[in-house]
């Protein structure tokens, strides 16, 4: 599905994320937040949709996402 031309891989993860944050799927989120980025979103963008969501999923999912990323992005930082 991630070949189809309709979406880009970029577009792909966003909505993927978006899903993963409203349901809260923080364990299938870890590995899609880093594969967003390699799909060419920026950290703060995904922060971004991470508060979009907040309003719309919810704060416990925001707050259960923003921990996922807060650990992934200080790893990337630390190497």
């Amino acid at each position: 599905i991630w070949e189809r031309p309709e979406l880009s891989k970029r577009d792909r993860s966003l909505v993927t994320v978006a899903a993963l944050i409203a349901l809260n799927r923080p364990d299938q989120l870890r590995f899609h937040l880093d594969k967003a980025m390699d799909n060419g979103l920026q950290k703060e963008e995904l922060i971004e949709v991470i508060t979009h969501l907040a309003f719309y999923a919810g704060w416990p999912n925001a707050m259960s996402a923003i921990m996922v990323a807060k650990e992934l992005f200080s790893r990337d930082t630390s190497s």
